[in-house]
């Protein structure tokens, strides 16, 4: 029987590494968010700033399931943080697209992991959609922040800004995809990634 795509102590101990650092930068970007106008932003920022460690990552990525699982452990995290349940099923969601589109390159296109990685990315969107789906409840859980904040969110997040922030997480999930493609070229030509 063929093991090769079992995935091992080392892959997981990648997994563990990468989903750290990127849960890190993750966090330190999503307090921003206490600033109403930088709460829309986070879907550029995080992906952006993200993709560095990410695409560094996806360098480690031969075998299936290692994406999907950082994807969960992000879901997981974010509904330890309060986030509630929408992002573990957007994670859930985004992680299957990126190990689709990671696997039509057998693990081995430099392309196909930027795409990946702006796949990846559309799991941020699920930490939105509570203020678009539950509107009431949303700002229920942040009348701690004072109502001017709430005042500014609302102003800043209408109903039509959902499919916006969706766009941005995924183009900006290019961009920070291509910048770390650029940032580590080395990294992508020593690991076979073309």
């Amino acid at each position: 029987m063929n093991n090769t795509n079992k995935l091992n102590g080392k892959d997981l101990i990648n997994i563990g590494i990468y989903g750290a650092i990127y849960f890190v930068i993750l966090f330190a970007v999503a307090m921003l968010g206490m600033i109403p106008i930088f709460l829309p932003l986070l879907s550029v920022f995080v992906p952006i700033l993200g993709g560095i460690p990410f695409m560094l990552f996806l360098t480690k990525v031969r075998k299936p399931g290692m994406v999907l699982i950082t994807a969960m452990i992000m879901g997981v995290m974010m509904l330890l943080t309060g986030m509630g349940p929408w992002p573990l099923l957007t994670c859930a969601i985004a992680g299957i697209l990126a190990e689709l589109c990671l696997k039509s390159g057998n693990y081995r296109s430099g392309s196909k992991a930027v795409t990946a990685y702006a796949l990846f990315s559309l799991w941020i969107f699920g930490n939105y959609l509570p203020l678009f789906t539950d509107y009431e409840g949303y700002f229920a859980q942040r009348a701690d922040y004072g109502q001017a904040y709430i005042d500014a969110v609302q102003r800043l997040m209408p109903l039509w800004m959902a499919p916006v922030l969706l766009v941005s997480c995924f183009v900006c999930g290019m961009l920070g995809g291509m910048l770390g493609r650029r940032l580590l070229k080395k990294h992508f030509e020593k690991a076979g990634l073309a």
